[in-house]
């Protein structure tokens, strides 16, 4: 706990990834399987390359055989068709990238290194033949695990898992994350908003945020402040069998903010609420049965930095990833003077250039409030200040989260 009382950012997100475990697994075939997370460490099938191959185009041979005068050409091997016979002494075959590297070759002359005529072949002056060759299981070997499991399927990871010849993938049942945004303020964008009106923007951010951490989001629209009304939206969200319950605004204390009273009529056991972050202080989370609840704040900065902080690492966890909880910050230059911090984690905004050195430089908006989402668009990351930090002066080094497109 933080000297005044309120939890901490570090303990909240481990108490909310706490009893965070995979929800289960399922097949997926390898064409639709990017973005999903593994389930169990993925074994190779086959061994690659499969035999020694040629890494160059040129001529497969026996260097000291080469360096004692021309050799005869025997034949050709090309990738898919190599040459059936073992290379005698003086012989030498053409090959191409990627065909199979004849037994009793060791080297590789290179094409242009080389002058074929006649039958014969002879190193250009000063050239010599080099051992070109991609040995058997150089990428990876039949029975041995190459993507382990909880690791995300990108491009590379799937190139890889076709390589070991996996057609269907093991992986995680994605998390179904409902999204409950409250407010008798809130239209949807295209509708003509009243004179106290504005437009919902939250749920846009944080159900982009838990789709990319691997989420299937079920936004379950906008609800007036009624406690009844919540109470519905509430058990709509059960009804879809949700594993993450996500409210977005009403998480405060005003006598309009009946999300933590609808959440506790419903059987909600609430773990905490408040915690010492600007922007974010008031979050909810607990559990409501099977179901993960997280109370993100109303303003949007704050319900996006929290999404960010706590929903995308939650999400993770549910799918086994085993870095969910991994410190995403890393080291930069403030780019302007920064006053002492008071006594929560502050999430300050900030663009991000990188300077003739190399540096990154990360210098904060000049305008903070959570409310505005301009300063956001235009920032590249956040810099973090700790509880009680002092004066940060410009060029001193900092904490960052970049924040991705």
């Amino acid at each position: 706990m933080t000297q005044n009382n309120l939890l901490s950012v570090d303990d909240a997100l481990a108490r909310v990834l706490r009893d965070a475990r995979l929800l289960g697994v399922e097949d997926a075939a390898l064409a639709a399987a990017r973005g999903r997370t593994l389930a169990g460490d993925l074994v190779a099938r086959r061994t690659q390359p499969p035999v020694d191959v040629s890494a160059m185009d040129g001529y497969a041979l026996r260097a000291a055989d080469l360096a004692r005068g021309p050799v005869t050409l025997v034949g050709e091997s090309a990738a898919g068709h190599g040459y059936g016979a073992a290379l005698a002494p003086g012989e030498a075959v053409r090959i191409f990238t990627g065909a199979p590297v004849p037994v009793g070759a060791d080297a590789i002359l290179l094409q242009e290194d080389a002058d074929a005529a006649e039958g014969l072949l002879r190193a250009r002056p000063g050239a010599s033949a080099g051992a070109h060759i991609r040995t058997a299981g150089l990428d990876f070997h039949e029975g041995r695990a190459a993507i382990a499991a909880g690791r995300r399927l990108g491009p590379a990871e799937l190139a890889l898992a076709a390589a070991m010849n996996h057609a269907i993938l093991s992986v995680a049942r994605r998390p179904r994350v409902a999204l409950i945004a409250s407010g008798d303020e809130l239209v949807p964008p295209g509708a003509e908003p009243g004179p106290s009106q504005i437009i919902s923007s939250n749920n846009f951010a944080v159900a982009a945020i838990a789709e990319s951490a691997g989420a299937e989001v079920i936004d379950l629209g906008i609800f007036r402040d009624d406690l009844a009304e919540l109470e519905r939206a509430i058990g709509l969200a059960r009804d879809a069998q949700a594993d993450v319950i996500v409210t977005l605004g009403g998480a405060s204390v005003g006598d309009r903010d009946l999300l933590r009273p609808a959440l506790a009529r419903q059987g909600m056991t609430l773990d905490f609420w408040k915690i010492a972050m600007r922007p974010g202080k008031p979050l909810i989370s607990g559990r409501l049965g099977p179901a993960h609840i997280l109370g993100l704040p109303g303003n949007p900065v704050a319900s996006i930095v929290c999404a960010l902080v706590f929903l995308a690492p939650l999400i993770r966890a549910l799918q086994g990833d085993p870095d969910a909880g991994k410190d995403q910050t890393e080291r930069a230059i403030a780019g302007a003077d920064l006053p002492a911090n008071k006594g929560r984690r502050d999430y300050m905004r900030a663009q991000l250039v990188t300077d003739a050195e190399g540096r990154l430089i990360a210098t904060p908006q000049p305008m903070q409030d959570s409310s505005l989402l301009t300063e956001l668009a235009q920032s590249q990351a956040l810099l973090i200040r700790e509880p009680g930090e002092p004066p940060l002066p410009a060029g001193a080094p900092c904490r960052i989260w970049r924040l991705q497109g």
